[in-house]
């Protein structure tokens, strides 16, 4: 379970970087956006209220709803990797 948390925070990271750099943030900008984005993954059990954060705050940004969901489980896995 601990370790569940461990990859969900770090997998909300790099999604937070990966937004942040989509919508040009500054670093302390990005520090503050992977925060929310940590924040939001509280709302509701699994990844939908993440999603629908990013999707949300990447409007106008012409990514598509399958493109974010590529994206997100990419970087799942690669928090997973971090841990094994």
């Amino acid at each position: 379970e601990e370790l569940q948390f461990k990859i969900a925070s770090k997998k909300n990271k790099y999604i937070g970087q990966w937004v942040s750099g989509k919508l040009g943030y500054n670093a302390e900008q990005e520090e503050e956006y992977i925060k929310a984005v940590i924040k939001a993954d509280f709302q509701e059990a699994g990844d939908n209220d993440v999603f629908r954060k990013i999707k949300a705050d990447l409007k106008g940004q012409n990514i598509s709803d399958e493109d974010i969901r590529k994206k997100m489980d990419e970087l799942n896995e690669k928090a997973k990797s971090d841990f094994s």
